[in-house]
């Protein structure tokens, strides 16, 4: 994992976009001066943010974030970027919530000035648990830090979901059901087959994708619940901490309309993955750190509501990575980063554990 090629990220030049993104802020704050203008180490291949202060007198936030969609001719993962969307959901969140959610100040839907649209917030201080190489690997801070740390970052994380899904009146994020007939998880698995659909067309469709939506299928919630908002990449590489304190929650481009266990079975999942990954190249990870046992009783504990058939629901998140990973793969041999193989399961990373999870043996 340390030497295989890293995904290129992005086709854009910090420097570029600096210069472009000044000359639009001096419209909006005539003799604005945009400085400092730098892109995290942790920018991942869809949407890339901006980090930059602005020197001006009124000012409404010094220190900013700017989230730009992806460049539409990089072979983007995802086949639209919604930012005006993205902008709204942080909005409602904060307006209705005690999460800490970054300002939202400026949004930008012409994509002339920087080559896609984008929007401006307000930058938070602190620090992310790494994807790159994964906390769950020796030698960052969260790997480093006590176990009692470990449980009180694990604890204040999952509070996020309780107080999101509990505090938000469901009824504001009907916006965001896709298109379709059926409830909303029926209409969320549709939406993903659709995304499916758009990766594989006119290349090597996954065998093993297409048995997990068939499983999906078997095990379909009797009772699916009620929908409320989900952040939808919930889990805590988005998140800003200081120390063990989350101050910033962030990356909202997968907000939905679901059902509770479908932003839980993520989180679960998603800790699974690097978890997994970690073990397979003979190191221990944090096997006792955002366990599902302790998730689902935690959550259950300060929602009253005890999440059911979790078997689905991390069938379903890991799925629906794999759809990304996928993607992704794809995507760097557009590039010619790799060569696709004769079997494109092999493309996925954790094609062993979505295997488990079809034949119901990884748990």
């Amino acid at each position: 994992m340390a030497t295989a090629p890293r995904p290129r990220t992005s086709t854009r030049e910090p420097e570029e976009l600096g210069r472009r993104l000044g000359a639009w802020l001096d419209g909006r704050l005539p003799g604005a001066k945009v400085t400092n203008v730098s892109v995290p180490g942790s920018n991942g291949m869809s949407s890339e943010t901006l980090l930059f202060d602005i020197e001006h007198p009124d000012t409404p936030m010094r220190a900013c974030a700017l989230r730009l969609a992806a460049d539409p001719a990089a072979y983007t993962v995802f086949p639209t970027y919604d930012m005006p969307r993205q902008h709204r959901v942080m909005g409602l969140v904060a307006e209705h919530t005690d999460l800490p959610v970054p300002r939202v100040q400026w949004l930008e839907e012409d994509p002339g000035p920087l080559g896609a649209p984008f929007f401006v917030m307000a930058r938070a201080e602190g620090r992310v648990p790494p994807d790159v190489m994964p906390y769950t690997y020796e030698g960052n801070w969260l790997y480093a830090a006590t176990d009692a740390e470990r449980e009180a970052l694990q604890e204040e994380s999952i509070a996020l979901l309780a107080r999101l899904h509990d505090q938000f009146p469901a009824e504001e994020a009907e916006f965001l059901l896709p298109e379709g007939e059926g409830s909303p998880l029926r209409r969320h698995v549709d939406a993903q087959r659709a995304y499916y659909a758009w990766v594989v067309a006119g290349l090597a469709p996954s065998p093993l994708i297409e048995r997990a939506f068939a499983r999906l299928e078997e095990l379909w919630p009797a009772d699916e619940g009620p929908a409320v908002l989900n952040w939808g990449d919930a889990r805590i590489g988005n998140v800003v901490y200081d120390g063990f304190t989350p101050v910033a929650v962030l990356d909202w481009e997968m907000a939905a309309y679901a059902p509770r266990e479908v932003d839980l079975g993520w989180s679960v999942y998603l800790h699974r993955f690097f978890q997994d990954l970690t073990v397979s190249f003979g190191q221990p990870g944090l096997p006792d750190f955002l366990r599902r046992e302790d998730l689902e009783r935690r959550y259950a504990e300060l929602t009253g509501h005890v999440p059911r058939d979790m078997e689905f629901h991390t069938l379903y998140a890991a799925l629906r990575h794999a759809i990304v990973m996928l993607r992704i793969a794809y995507r760097q041999a557009h590039f010619g980063e790799v060569e696709v193989p004769a079997d494109p399961d092999g493309l996925i990373l954790h094609h062993a554990s979505l295997a488990a999870m079809v034949q119901g043996t990884y748990w």
